[in-house]
């Protein structure tokens, strides 16, 4: 039982450093196309909001 104890207390932190790698880089792999819709889909949603709220302030 202490043998297992002991693998888990060193393959523990290193799958976690795997899993935390994997991640980041997944996340930085954002490119000019990404960014661009991102941005994009923010201003339309800005948009939306905002006839919303006249549309809002219209009826009152």
């Amino acid at each position: 039982m202490e043998s297992l104890w002991s693998l888990l207390t060193v393959v523990g932190p290193i799958l976690l450093l795997a899993a935390l790698l994997w991640a980041i880089m997944r996340n930085r792999a954002s490119g000019p196309r990404e960014i661009e819709r991102t941005e994009h889909a923010a201003h339309d949603l800005r948009d939306r909001i905002d006839a919303e709220d006249k549309r809002d302030d219209a009826q009152r």
